[in-house]
């Protein structure tokens, strides 16, 4: 393992579970922001691919948990609404995640708004779906 693998993995193990949730968020968003590749010549695993608009698939509403944690509600949300391509929502999600992590935004709010961004991004889904090609 490299000399970053190791400190990378030090600052991971002295982390409290949030901070672990933090900082794998952020790898996986430096990663798909990447678009496949970490570093020239480092292959990393590549994007899913987009799901293509079809007849309009409902979510699959799953209740929010009191008490929910914001990294547990992108999962949540990602269950809800399988259907819609993670790469155009990434900024904007974790935009709302550093808004919780980094500036201490209450997780309610941040979820709320998690919950508006995935509903956005359905309706506009759907609504592609619908369109004659």
């Amino acid at each position: 393992m490299s000399d970053d693998g190791r400190t990378l993995q030090e600052i991971f193990e002295s982390l409290d579970e949030p901070g672990r949730d933090a900082l794998l968020a952020f790898a996986e968003f430096l990663r798909a922001r990447g678009a496949g590749v970490l570093s020239p010549g480092v292959p990393t695993a590549p994007l899913e691919p987009a799901p293509q608009p079809g007849p309009a698939v409902e979510p699959m509403p799953i209740p929010r948990p009191e008490n929910e944690a914001v990294v547990a509600a992108v999962k949540r949300l990602r269950q809800t609404y399988p259907m819609l391509d993670r790469s155009k929502m990434l900024n904007e999600v974790y935009a709302l995640m550093n808004l919780h992590m980094l500036q201490r935004r209450p997780a309610d709010e941040v979820i709320d708004e998690l919950e508006g961004v995935f509903a956005q991004y359905y309706r506009a889904w759907a609504a592609s779906a619908d369109e004659p090609r």
